[in-house]
């Protein structure tokens, strides 16, 4: 049996190094200073060859902000505590797996981002990213289509739907859902890395 000021001893070692780890939850915000209540988020950058990416994944960094309700979006950074910018730097989408004859029949896409937040009031900077990256595979032909993952759900088709498709029809309704996912999953990382400082 291990005597009282020993195990007090070995539950103060365990208490410190689990608050020393940095591990925190992202609704919380614990990265952000307490005073901050309002953030601006500036258009980001479209380094990609895709036109209009930029905008649209503002809609998802903007909703994913907002869905925490640790800051207001204001529309000014002369009203913010924090102004929050950045690019997308980088959007591929390379084929990852084939059928017999070597045709692709999926890709994986990614999308790559650089952001800052800064401290509107001491120009501090609180938090960056130079690399953030998010990857989405999608199904170019119906056989490769798996209709039980979360991406193929949210959509609002059926199996039934995709046999009839063309494999036209099948790559672009895969490749939107996929992008959907795509930019939400790496709005949320973002997020999240931004309010605990990881």
């Amino acid at each position: 049996m291990i005597r009282r000021p020993v195990r007090d001893a070995i539950m103060l070692a365990a208490m410190l190094l689990i608050s020393a780890c940095g591990y925190t939850f992202g609704a919380s915000g614990t990265n952000l200073p307490p005073s901050a209540q309002t953030i601006y988020i500036s258009r980001f950058v479209n380094n990609t060859r895709q036109t209009g990416f930029n905008d649209e994944f503002m809609v998802y960094l903007k909703d994913e902000v907002a869905s925490h309700k640790r800051l207001t979006i204001v529309d000014s950074p002369s009203d913010a505590d924090l102004v929050l910018s950045g690019q997308l730097t980088q959007s591929l989408a390379l084929p990852s797996a084939f059928n017999a004859v070597l045709e692709p029949t999926q890709y994986a896409e990614t999308l790559v981002v650089r952001a800052w937040l800064r401290d509107r009031r001491t120009h501090k900077l609180l938090w960056s990213t130079n690399g953030m990256a998010d990857t989405e595979n999608y199904a170019t032909v119906a056989q490769n289509v798996v209709n039980t993952t979360p991406t193929f759900l949210q959509q609002n088709l059926r199996s039934a739907d995709i046999a009839r498709m063309s494999d036209i029809q099948t790559a672009e309704t895969q490749e939107r859902a996929s992008r959907t996912q795509m930019m939400a999953g790496l709005a949320a990382h973002m997020y999240d890395s931004m309010a605990t400082g990881f």
